[in-house]
């Protein structure tokens, strides 16, 4: 199961409420609050559409730039300062930025994912 829906480069989560009888979900990965609902899959996707399509038609009505998500810019945490260590001593071994190492592991994972 797929518990993300894409739509005009934005990525929005799936949820259903037991109690509520409905499917529900929020576009990830911005700042702004855009959510959507349905009482089955067909009402969500196209909620989900609609809310994206109104917060574009309001960004350009107030001439302001929509958000975007994923830009690029990560800023990363390690939990164990030893692993922190470890990558940098790699990135300096291959002659590699620590960014671009990260992002060549990330690039593994997710390749591995499908």
């Amino acid at each position: 199961m797929n518990n993300i829906m894409e739509y005009k480069g934005y990525v929005g989560s799936v949820e259903f409420s037991e109690n509520d009888g409905l499917f529900f979900g929020k576009v990830q990965g911005i700042r702004s609050l855009i959510s959507y609902e349905g009482t089955n899959a067909k009402e969500l996707v196209s909620d989900f559409h609609g809310a994206v399509d109104d917060y574009l038609a309001l960004c350009k009505e107030e001439g302001t730039v929509p958000e975007t998500a994923y830009k690029g810019s990560l800023n990363v945490r390690f939990k164990n300062p030893e692993t922190h260590r470890k990558a940098a001593i790699y990135a300096i071994t291959h002659q590699k930025s620590l960014n671009s190492v990260i992002e060549e592991a990330v690039e593994k994972l997710v390749l591995n994912m499908a």
